[in-house]
């Protein structure tokens, strides 16, 4: 993997992910090589379908993607790109296949996400962030799936409900039908139920930095729980929390 393509990839996610960039540069110098390629290409994957109004070329760009991952799981030579060059370094077969499942759960972005239920939504984030994380932490050694989507569907939903205004601004659903107030306090309440679950499962040291992308997720969902709206972001207090996780060695 060549520095310039580890440098592509983490130019990308501290302009467009600047809370993962964190976490990732928090980590060990030889997990970071894994991170930043993957990290990146979700970072790739989850804008495409922002970045045009045109629903077919949002699916062009995701089918690329697909195709990328298909040439990576085939052991072909991919094509040549500044985060699926790194990114095939990084992947297994079976990597390479969950994360067309991860592209393939973004098609609802294109499409505008229908969420009839709250079982709706948590299984688009489980497809989506849940998938994401699990990739990292089984790429560096974790073998429990279920505990590695816990985690995914607690951060995916603490990142869902930040994000909701603007996502409604944009004329997209973002709870299902109902009291709004009443249906964020039950997301954050399910997230919070995931991350409990996480936390008592055995988390191999090796995996571990991987979930430092969490050292806010608690907080943000005991903020919602406690009042509906957006709680204030307090860029020095986060810091300091992901600071002394990574010195205690806490997920």
């Amino acid at each position: 993997m060549s520095d310039a393509d580890l440098s592509a990839c983490a130019a990308l996610l501290h302009r467009g992910d600047p809370e993962r960039f964190r976490a990732v540069m928090a980590a060990p110098v030889p997990l970071r090589r894994m991170l930043l390629p993957l990290y990146a290409f979700n970072l790739e994957v989850a804008r495409a379908p922002w970045v045009t109004k045109e629903p077919l070329i949002a699916q062009m760009r995701l089918q690329w993607w697909s195709d990328a991952l298909e040439e990576i799981a085939a052991g072909k030579t991919p094509r040549r790109h500044e985060v699926v060059t790194p990114l095939a370094e990084v992947l297994d077969m079976r990597g390479a296949r969950d994360l067309e499942t991860l592209v393939a759960a973004r098609q609802a972005d294109v499409e505008g996400l229908t969420i009839g239920q709250l079982s709706d939504l948590t299984r688009y984030i489980d497809g989506t962030l849940g998938t994401l994380l699990w990739t990292a932490a089984r790429l560096a050694g974790m073998e429990d799936e279920s505990a590695a989507r816990d985690a995914g569907l607690a951060h995916g939903l603490a990142a869902w409900l930040t994000a909701a205004p603007d996502l409604t601004g944009r004329g997209r659903t973002t709870l299902p039908p109902g009291d709004s107030a009443e249906r964020t306090r039950e997301l954050a309440a399910e997230g919070r139920t995931a991350l409990a679950r996480f936390r008592q499962a055995r988390i191999p040291r090796s995996a571990r930095p991987v979930f430092l992308v969490l050292s806010d997720t608690e907080m943000r969902l005991r903020a919602f729980e406690a009042d509906p709206e957006p709680p204030e972001t307090n860029p020095v207090r986060s810091r300091l929390r992901l600071t002394w996780k990574t010195l205690m060695g806490r997920v």
